[in-house]
């Protein structure tokens, strides 16, 4: 597998996010129940992953205790139990290790397929989300001893030459799934001058997803289905419906919305058994993670890993 299109859409779903509260949206889910319950919602309708954040039952603010992500978890696979799921690891709230690596530890029917992984420091309008190079790599280092796979997040060119970095590090091994996040304040602007420099620079064996924040979303979302890229949509990156703000949003009206622009440009949806088997992930249904491959395998992954198409990274 090349980096490139797929003929199928990736659907990243991202039901909650750090910023949303019941004050901004009464739409967006907060509890495990609600969270629960879009994300079925939604697994019916048709998405491939899910890019899970937890939040405290009684503050409602962001946590990442490892019990809650298990209660969501648990609850998802009773009735998806090939659904790839994602548990966030990020930087905006939570800056020691131990805090942010604690998701990965859930082991067997909890065991995540993969955990987020922000490829440098950014500032959002209102904050900003840390990620030291030492806290990349520890993180990269521990979703590989677990055999988790790393979602990683590129907000501009210069985080995708990060991850190039991490592959000659050997400590992230294609295939690689990346979601281009653009319009953030600081970082890319959602443009297609900016999106077409960050998948020029993405590394082989890589799929893809473009996300947008507030209003780009809608933007980003049906370029990416026209040229052949996934989505990443839902209320963590925009609660409104209309550019004008005039609608709030729910997660499954804009996933119906996505469905809709995916049949217009002939694009069926791309189930999480397909998904697995591109990112050589264990097939689900009681077997999660990333599947375990032979020192061979891993050889050869880890040398195809560290040949770019440019040649920046052949020191081998």
């Amino acid at each position: 597998m090349q980096k490139g299109v797929c003929d199928r859409l990736i659907i990243n779903f991202t039901p909650t996010g750090m910023i949303p509260t019941k004050d901004m949206t009464p739409y967006v889910p907060i509890t495990p129940g609600e969270i629960v319950s879009d994300v079925l919602e939604a697994y019916d309708l048709g998405i491939t992953m899910v890019h899970l954040h937890a939040r405290d039952m009684k503050t409602g603010q962001p946590t990442y205790r490892a019990k809650i992500y298990a209660e969501i978890i648990a609850s998802i696979r009773k009735h998806a139990p090939d659904l790839i799921l994602c548990v966030s690891l990020s930087g905006r709230t939570f800056k020691e290790f131990k805090e942010r690596a604690e998701p990965l530890e859930l082991d067997g029917d909890l065991k995540p397929d993969m955990g987020s992984l922000t490829l440098s420091s950014l500032n959002f309008n209102k904050q900003a989300s840390m990620n030291e190079p030492d806290m990349i790599k520890a993180l990269a280092r521990k979703m590989r001893e677990k055999g988790i796979k790393a979602e990683l997040e590129a907000f501009d060119a210069g985080m995708i030459n990060f991850a190039h970095y991490l592959i000659k590090k050997g400590l992230i091994v294609a295939p690689h799934y990346f979601n281009l996040i653009l319009g953030n304040v600081a970082c890319a602007q959602a443009d297609i001058l900016h999106a077409g420099v960050m998948l020029r620079d993405l590394p082989d064996q890589s799929v893809w997803s473009f996300g947008g924040v507030g209003n780009y979303q809608l933007p980003m979302n049906s370029i990416s289905i026209s040229i052949g890229g996934g989505v990443r949509i839902g209320l963590e990156d925009n609660i409104w419906y209309d550019k004008e703000r005039t609608k709030l949003a729910r997660n499954i009206d804009l996933l119906r919305r996505i469905h809709a622009i995916s049949e217009a440009n002939e694009r069926l949806i791309m189930s999480s058994r397909e998904l697995r088997q591109k990112l050589n992930l264990e097939d689900g249904s009681g077997k999660y993670g990333m599947r375990s491959l032979t020192s061979g395998e891993d050889l050869l992954l880890r040398m195809k890993s560290f040949h770019t198409h440019s040649g920046q990274y052949l020191d081998l």
